[in-house]
């Protein structure tokens, strides 16, 4: 056996599974990051927000908007990465994820947010936890010597 073949063997199926969903997770938050700065309030209509969740939006301080973008175009490259079996996206995921949290903990805080995204505001939660799932996966997968 060559060793491409015992590396494609030692890649377990979940890699595929867990880097391609957090793929598209991701790429849909670096489209929603992308229209969100480009497209003024129109797209967030369009998403279904009201007057008040837009006005949380344009709110937002400018580091915050720099750690989500942080926090998708991170999680995008790293979940790249993982599919690429490269160890580099141990380091991406776990940016990513200081990204996430810094962009959607301080919403817990927030008692505009809170008022008017009202439970929809644990979206946020879920946001964190899937950053930081993937990133223990990497981690996980690193240490396995999955990734090289």
């Amino acid at each position: 056996m060559s060793d491409q073949t015992n590396d494609r063997a030692r890649t377990p199926w979940h890699l595929w599974v867990v880097g391609g969903l957090n793929a598209l997770w991701t790429a849909f938050g670096c489209f929603d990051y992308v229209m969100t700065n480009t497209q003024d309030d129109n797209y967030l209509r369009g998403m279904g927000m009201n007057d008040a969740q837009i006005a949380v939006y344009n709110a937002m301080p400018p580091w915050m908007t720099a750690a989500w973008a942080i926090g998708v175009f991170g999680g995008l490259l790293g979940s790249l990465l993982l599919l690429g079996r490269r160890r580099w996206a141990v380091w991406l995921l776990a940016v990513s994820l200081i990204g996430a949290i810094g962009s959607q903990l301080p919403t817990l805080f927030d008692t505009q947010a809170q008022a008017a995204f009202g439970s929809s505001i644990y979206l946020s939660v879920g946001v964190m936890a899937v950053a930081a799932l993937v990133a223990a996966y990497a981690w996980a997968m690193s240490k396995r010597g999955v990734l090289r």
